[in-house]
């Protein structure tokens, strides 16, 4: 049985991720000086794209195949997204995928979807210029799972601290070059909450599967694992719960505001859960 035939998500899903912070940059804002995201009431934010970005890396890193990889953890060499696109199988769809001539629309999104685990997931969208056989192409492929930014539980306290880097100047290596200035940012301790959904009406039209939500349930409590820098050292950010609903059907017993908003996170990570008649929330401890 081929990706395209296999069955679609059976059930609806809700999920939602509770991570603390301690002493590191969560999501820098390049806007304002890479300091960590704040909303104006003084809330830690985590985007929804920092956030999706994470859990490409960590599928990636379980051997599915991602469309939009991050530059240090490319896989397969290709120099863009349009690149790999078109690049031709096993990597890619091939050029004629984007050519309306010889392949349609609803047939390249399909491909996409079978292929990529990003693009059945969360969607995307293949624009091409008018250059070549394109002719000004554009697939929209909306995808079934969707993720809210993460925000703190109470207001951030954010510590700046200035920085020098001091290097060699070229020639012999004698002379030391002029010291730079710089500042880093990080959030001294947050603990912050992320929501998110699967909508099984959507994901008939990419082929999400039950599998296909089994494997991002099992990376979410694996969130910031491989993503250790110097804005996050290496055990500063950590997932300390993912709780899971599944609906008994499809359109779900519940909105995924009122199953959301079961759920109340203290401000030292502990939380509390409204009980709601025929929904029993799994709870994943992290890793």
């Amino acid at each position: 049985m081929s990706e395209l035939d296999r069955n679609t998500l059976s059930h609806k899903i809700d999920f939602a991720v509770i991570f603390s912070v301690d002493h590191a940059n969560p999501n820098g804002d390049p806007l304002n000086g890479n300091r960590p995201r704040t909303d104006y009431d003084g809330y830690g934010e985590m985007t929804d794209v920092c956030l999706k970005r994470k859990i490409r890396d960590r599928l990636q890193s379980e051997s599915f195949s991602i469309f939009v990889q991050s530059d240090e953890k490319k896989t397969d060499g290709m120099t863009s997204l349009k690149n790999r696109a078109e690049a031709e199988p096993p990597i890619g769809l091939g050029k004629d995928a984007f050519n309306p001539k010889k392949q349609s629309k609803d047939q390249t999104a399909q491909m996409a979807c079978a292929k990529w685990f990003d693009v059945r997931a969360f969607g995307q969208v293949f624009a091409f210029g008018k250059d070549g056989d394109a002719a000004g192409v554009s697939i929209p492929i909306r995808g079934p799972v969707t993720i809210q930014s993460a925000f703190s539980v109470e207001p951030v306290s954010i510590t700046s601290t200035q920085i020098t880097k001091s290097v060699n100047s070229e020639g012999d290596g004698s002379k030391k070059g002029a010291d730079t200035m710089g500042m880093k940012h990080r959030v001294d301790h947050a603990v912050y909450v992320a929501y998110g959904a699967i909508t099984p009406q959507l994901a008939e039209k990419t082929g999400f599967s039950d599998d296909d939500a089994e494997a991002i349930k099992k990376v979410l409590p694996r969130l910031f694992e491989g993503d250790a820098s110097s804005a996050r050292p290496e055990g500063s950010m950590a997932v300390k719960k993912v709780i899971w609903w599944q609906h008994n059907s499809r359109s779900g017993q519940y909105s995924s505001a009122k199953v959301h908003g079961s759920l109340t996170v203290n401000a030292d990570g502990s939380y509390e859960l409204e009980t709601l008649p025929g929904l029993q929330p799994e709870e994943k401890e992290g890793f």
